[in-house]
This record gives C-alpha cells, structure tokens and sequence, in this order.
C-alpha cells in the first residue's frame, strides 16, 4: 500500500497526542482511505522530555526546518506567531502541504499564509484551530457550502464555560474557580488569553473569515473577558431565565457584519444555554439549512489530536490522488460594506443598579430610558431596608448599544445613586 510521510513540529501535548494516534490506528487509517499516514519524524527543542508515547530515537530531531526536507506533510504544533510562522512559510514554499492548530498565527497572519499556500499550489489544514475535536471548519468549507450564513455562535472556551457553570452551580466567586481551575489543569497559569477573551476572540475571526469569505483579522474584533462578572448577576440571569456565557457573536445586518465576543445572556432553555463545563458548542444558521448546532469537546490532547489527524487524513487523500487544493483553504467571497461598530449594534440589555431606596427613583431612571427611546421589558427591585437601597434589575427591549450607554452614563450622574450600572447584552439565539 501507498504510503506518505508525516513531520511533527512541536512535541507537547497535542504533537504526543498526534504521534501516539497515527502509531496505533495508522493501519486503520490505510484501510479506510487507502493510503498509509507513516510517522516520519519529530522535532522539538526539547526531545529527552518523556510524553508517555514510545517513539524510536532515531524520529526525533532539534531541526525543524530539516525535517520539512525529508516529509510529504508538515504537522506544526509548535504555537505562537514567531517560528511556527517560519516552519510553515517554509513548508509552504517547497510546496509542503501544511496542518496547524495554530489559532493565533491564523487569526492575525492567516491572510499572508494563504497567499503563500495559493502561490505554491499547496494546502493548508487547519481543523483544529477552533473548537477541538469538534469538525467546524470542515462544515463550514465543506458540509454547508451551498449555504449563506447568516449567524454564527460560538461557546469556544472551555475554561471560561467550566468557570462560569461552577460560578452558577456553586455559588462560587470568580477568582477562587479561576485558582482551583488551573490546579485542574483547566486553566493555564497565565489565564489571560482564556479568561480576557482573545483565544475566542481568536477562533471568531478565522470563522468569520470562512463564513463570508473576507479576511477580517483580529482588529475589528470587539472582546470583552469574563473576569468581571459578579455572582448577583450569575443569580439574577438565573432568577431571569438566562445564563451567562463567553459568546462569539458573528452576524450579517443589511450587508454588514457583526464581530464581538463578550459575556452574554442567552436562554437557559435554548440549545446553546445548555452547554455546561469545559465543553464547547458552535451554532451555525445557515439560510438553507436553517440553525445547526456543532457540540463537544474544544479542547484537550484527545480532542485536538482528532481533529489534526483528520486534517492529515485529507492531505493524504489529496496526496493520493493528485488533487492539491482540492478544498482551499480560503476562498474569497462577497465583500461586505463594514464591520458594525459596537454603539451601531441592536440588542437587548440587562442593567442592574443599586440606588437610594426613596420615592421617585424608577421614574428618574425610566424618564432617562425613555428619553433615549429604550424601552423596559421587566423589572425587579430588591430593598435594603438596613442600608435604606435599594437594588434594581432592568431588561430593555432592543435598542442601539450607543444610545443605551449613553442613557446609563445619564443615569449614573444621578445623586440618588450608589455606585456604577451593570450591564450585559442578551442575545435571542
């Protein structure tokens, strides 16, 4: 049987858990596609390291740019923006088909990998960058390509969805789940880019970019994290029908386009309210097919190695029958006029504020609302008879995000205030 040679750049956790794959199902693998992935080397700064997967000596390498020579497929899982960017510019070069993981370097350089793979007629995979083991890019390249999306949301951070279900379960403060997260293993020891929203922020623009075939990059996308979100409005959304979640929000308005990631209210009863813990879920509404909902594990050695040994699976049927970029890797499609700035968005609000408990306080604050013409849906008021305040909850019928700050600042200039307003946007999913 035909065979082709595979190059691991990168032995951490995912490249172990790649390696250990194709050594115990490669033969699988041929039987189902008719060519044979074969482990042809591994390289890593770091090579004496045990990763608890049995690899012969004489596969691994400290020469990354060697091993490229002497591989039909490169496999970088080296991370970060710098030399992974130059194994895989490299790669691409000679022609080498390429499969990362590599969220990071796609989100801010993908534009340029993809001029360089479309310049050596060579593929670029990248299934694992975004949710996983969970096959989004291949669904939105593939499965529901004879569709116009017309939004896209995404839990895509098992970390912040593991903190924010312990948060509403537990009754636990954020900074204490956050510690007890990174003993788990759950949380990196520099939580930043999980817990501030990039690494979602990350994976929206790679999706937005495939939804509608324009590369945004990360600049225009609006991130908000979670480390600010208190329990009395863990409790209230509760209370309200409602959890919060790390959304990404990918949305076409009239020919425009919607990009944030922020916390969220969504519906404890719709599909994506339900998914708890460290798993993740992708919502693709799709003109013709109408809302599907992509569900599983996001992260993790398992996980991510599934969806990185599926990528090489492809490149060797490519390889196999001699039809390189057979799927590209990025296809231009219909430019849209702008990208919304986030006091144009509509949405709903949740505000929550804290008063002077006295008569003629919600007419103040419903006179600053209606003036701005944003109407309130519900209400509910909590008094303090010890402190004499009184706590207040506000759901807003959609209204522009500019008008609504606005009508807060008003608010908050009000003498019968204690301290500053809360508020969190809800999305109808």
């Amino acid at each position: 049987m035909k065979e082709f040679k595979v190059g691991i750049i990168g032995f951490g956790t995912v490249g172990a858990g790649v390696a250990d794959n194709i050594l115990r199902n490669g033969d699988v693998i041929a039987k189902r596609i008719g060519i044979k992935p074969v482990l042809a080397g591994i390289a890593d700064l770091d090579i004496k390291t045990d990763r608890g997967v049995n690899i012969p000596k004489e596969l691994l390498t400290t020469d990354g740019f060697g091993l490229i020579d002497n591989v039909d497929v490169v496999v970088e899982l080296v991370g970060g923006t710098t030399i992974a960017k130059k194994f895989i510019l490299a790669a691409l070069e000679k022609g080498k088909p390429v499969v990362t993981a590599n969220k990071a370097l796609l989100a801010l350089h993908g534009e340029e990998l993809f001029a360089a793979a479309e310049k050596s007629r060579a593929d670029i995979y990248y299934e694992a960058s975004v949710a996983g083991g969970i096959p989004i890019i291949k669904s939105l390249r593939e499965g529901l390509v004879g569709n116009r999306f017309n939004r896209i949301y995404g839990i895509m951070n098992g970390t912040c969805n593991y903190i924010l279900t312990r948060m509403e379960r537990e009754h636990v403060a954020f900074e204490p789940l956050l510690t007890e997260a990174q003993q788990l293993g759950y949380a990196e020891a520099e939580p930043s880019l999980d817990v501030d929203g990039f690494d979602t922020a990350h994976k929206t623009a790679i999706l937005a970019s495939l939804a509608y075939g324009q590369w945004f990059g990360m600049e225009p996308v609006y991130i908000e994290g979670i480390r600010k979100i208190e329990l009395a409005d863990i409790d209230y959304a509760d209370q309200l029908g409602y959890r919060i979640k790390l959304l990404a929000i990918i949305k076409q308005v009239d020919g425009d386009v919607e990009l944030r990631v922020h916390p969220t209210f969504v519906s404890k009863e719709s599909m994506l309210g339900s998914i708890m813990d460290v798993f993740n879920g992708v919502m693709v509404d799709g003109d013709t097919v109408g809302e599907t909902l992509f569900y599983g594990r996001g992260a993790g050695r398992n996980a991510t190695a599934s969806a990185v040994v599926a990528d090489i699976v492809d490149v060797g049927l490519n390889l196999k029958f001699g039809s390189h970029r057979r799927v590209p890797a990025f296809r231009i499609g219909p430019q849209f006029k702008q990208l919304v700035p986030m006091d144009d968005i509509v949405s709903r609000y949740y505000l929550r504020l804290e008063c002077v408990d006295r008569p003629g306080v919600m007419a103040k604050i419903a006179g600053i609302l209606g003036d701005a013409g944003i109407s309130i849906s519900s209400f509910i008021q909590h008094e303090d008879d010890c402190n004499k305040t009184a706590q207040m909850v506000l759901l807003t019928h959609a209204a522009k995000e500019g008008l609504v700050k606005a009508a807060i600042a008003d608010i908050e200039k009000l003498d019968i205030m204690k301290g500053k307003v809360t508020f969190y946007r809800i999305e109808d999913v």
